[in-house]
């Protein structure tokens, strides 16, 4: 499992957010606050997502630009923002860096439908679905 801390490394560590998190319960009162738009604008550095990746698994174009105007994501928004950070932290500890996370999250995959892993994240039924197998390939049991 991915700690807090890097889960908010993902979004652009402490210095994004602007708080020290040490605990779930701390991204917890994060989510309710609502994140800094920069968060997205780093996870899409960090993993090289495309625009039209975060406008299906996170936030829509036209949302995304007004939700710059005053700053800050909604708590919904910052739920959806991190459920992505911490898949796709999972995916880089399991596979070893980011460039082979990414090519696995956007390859369809037999278990999961034959579905990329990446397009069942605007879920968090579709993300525990993805954890769950990335669980299984980190354990060595057959995916």
């Amino acid at each position: 499992m991915v700690t807090p801390s890097a889960i908010i490394d993902a979004v652009g560590g402490e210095a994004v957010v602007r708080r020290k998190i040490s605990s779930g319960l701390d991204i917890v009162h994060l989510v309710r606050q609502g994140l800094p738009v920069l968060a997205i604008d780093q996870l899409v550095t960090t993993f090289g997502l495309t625009s039209e990746e975060v406008d299906r698994i996170i936030i829509p174009r036209k949302t995304l630009s007004h939700r710059r105007k005053l700053e800050t994501l909604t708590a919904q928004q910052s739920e959806r923002v991190l459920r992505v950070a911490r898949v796709l932290s999972f995916s880089v500890d399991t596979f070893g860096s980011v460039s082979k996370a990414m090519a696995w999250l956007r390859r369809p995959t037999r278990p999961l439908g034959d579905e990329s892993p990446l397009s069942l994240l605007d879920t968090g039924e579709g993300a525990q679905l993805v954890e769950t197998l990335l669980g299984r390939i980190a354990h060595g049991i057959a995916a």
